[in-house]
């Protein structure tokens, strides 16, 4: 004879089952898809960091007066500087030099033209504003040569501009990322005027320079051979001191030799301007104005330090953020160094310059600007400029006055 029957428990109904693995699945499926479109964002972030580009409209032309010889542009933070700029176009001259601000209102500035301009310039509206100011060495006025500079990836050409009596003491420049060696022009009458040879480089992918394997950068990790390779030129033309200046990448790169080249020991100190001290910093700074998530920037980071992204990058091998890191290496420093840098510079956060000297302010000297944006101090105001760098170089006894 049978027991009595328990009752059983709740059962979910086939339906009722297949649609719980129905909605798990499509779950997955977005979440999947979320992953991967957040993956394709920081690889997309991460490789248009390592590929150069060329430059890139930024302003806009919405006038030109031919008898005033005036030009109106879009207002933007950079066209409502005050100073000495220029202006990248096209049309029938392709740069412009720009005066000070004659008129401006809400929406527009409208500046000066230094460089003469015929009727209206047949200009094209997209335009690039740019602190560069002197375009070609034969603006300054000053004797010079051009010269190559042999590297582990060919000649890189460069412009030495002699000292106007012998000295041993030279000043190599190097620009910055997505520039070519005439955005350095505006510091070399500066140093001329000093008693100090300039040699003004070129590195690997920027254009003038041959190309890398992978033709991709390398955010001053390998760059700074070829800087390297032209401290080494000015030792052999007889050298004994060298400043090394470095603009934006160029002062990861000016970083990387004084804490890599074996050249180090004729190394007399570092002058940066707006530099890249810690590029997670920067990374981080441009990710948020892009409004990403902090997943995507951590990923993108990653990408570019690591072998998977490497491979995928094309990068040729992982680009070692750690290394590039100068406020974690402070102590390794040994050289004196002047920073220059605008507390407002919206491309290269001055967070790390701080940082540096506060590590270091046995070795780190820091002049900050308020307004001056990026790579901009000589423009906005050359005369702190010029007067921070003249008195450092003279206290570390290298003019000739």
């Amino acid at each position: 004879m049978n027991g009595p029957r328990r009752a059983a428990g709740p059962r979910a109904t086939p339906r009722v089952a297949t649609g719980i693995r129905v909605t798990l699945s499509a779950l997955s499926l977005t979440l999947a898809a979320s992953l991967a479109a957040l993956g394709a964002v920081s690889l997309r972030v991460a490789r248009t960091v390592v590929r150069p580009a060329g430059r890139v409209p930024d302003t806009r032309i919405i006038g030109l007066d031919a008898a005033a010889q005036t030009i109106t542009l879009e207002r933007t933070p950079d066209t409502a500087l005050p100073g000495r700029y220029g202006l990248f176009t096209v049309g029938s001259v392709d740069y412009l030099r720009l005066g000070s601000i004659v008129g401006e209102d809400e929406t527009s500035v409208t500046r000066k033209l230094l460089t003469h301009v015929a009727g209206d310039g047949d200009l094209a509206p997209e335009a690039a504003f740019s602190g560069w100011y002197y375009d070609r060495p034969e603006h300054l006025h000053r004797p010079f040569r051009t010269l190559d500079i042999d590297t582990g990836v060919g000649p890189c050409p460069a412009w030495e501009f002699p000292g106007a009596v012998d000295t041993d003491v030279w000043v190599i420049q190097v620009h910055g990322r997505g520039t070519t060696k005439a955005e350095t022009l505006r510091a070399v009458p500066l140093f001329l005027d000093l008693g100090i040879t300039s040699l003004v480089v070129s590195y690997r992918n920027d254009g003038d320079a041959p190309r890398s394997p992978s033709g991709t950068y390398a955010l001053g990790a390998t760059e700074w051979r070829d800087l390297d390779a032209a401290i080494g030129h000015a030792r052999r033309q007889g050298a004994r001191r060298v400043i090394v200046m470095g603009w934006s990448m160029g002062g990861a790169l000016a970083l990387q030799a004084a804490l890599e080249s074996p050249h180090a020991d004729i190394i007399a100190g570092l002058v940066l301007d707006s530099p890249v001290v810690d590029w997670r910093i920067v990374l981080g700074f441009h990710g948020r104005l892009m409004g990403l998530p902090a997943p995507v920037i951590a990923v993108a980071q990653n990408a570019i330090a690591s072998g998977w992204g490497a491979a995928v990058l094309r990068t040729g091998e992982p680009i070692p953020l750690d290394r590039l890191d100068v406020v974690a290496r402070a102590q390794e420093l040994r050289h004196p160094v002047l920073v220059l840098h605008s507390d407002d510079d919206g491309f290269v956060p001055s967070d790390a310059s701080h940082a540096l000297a506060s590590a270091r302010p046995d070795l780190v000297t820091m002049v900050t600007f308020d307004v001056a944006r990026h790579t901009k101090l000589w423009n906005y105001d050359e005369t702190r400029w010029a007067a921070a760098i003249s008195d450092w170089v003279r206290a570390q006894g290298l003019a000739r006055d």
